[in-house]
């Protein structure tokens, strides 16, 4: 199931628009925002693709629009201490598009700062 970052009621042409470019990727992320009724939250999500300037993921919450979010990749347990991070340091997005497939809400989210 793909998520189409721009409508097709949108005048704007995604291959014009994009960056860079998508890989369909699930990547583990912890995504940490505040909901609708402004409550924090955690919660253990996936990327169903990533790019070097944004992503697409799932979320159980309710997101809004412009709504800055913090997504980090969580790493396994280190086999050897202080040499492996715990988790990635957090990347901040901000909330571009959603939408709803069934049960599941998709958002894409734009990194605001490239990751390299």
């Amino acid at each position: 199931m793909e998520f189409d970052l721009i409508k097709e009621n949108q005048s704007l042409d995604s291959s014009s628009t994009r960056r860079s470019s998508r890989l369909r990727l699930q990547v583990p992320v912890f995504l940490r925002a505040t909901d609708s009724s402004g409550a924090e939250f955690i919660e253990l999500t996936k990327t169903l693709n990533i790019s070097a300037t944004g992503a697409c993921i799932t979320s159980a919450y309710q997101l809004r629009r412009d709504q800055v979010v913090h997504l980090t990749i969580p790493a396994p347990s280190p086999a050897s201490s202080g040499i492996v991070p715990n988790e990635t340091p957090p990347m901040v997005a901000r909330v571009l598009r959603q939408e709803s497939i069934g049960d599941m809400r998709l958002f894409g989210l734009e990194f605001l700062r490239a990751i390299e």
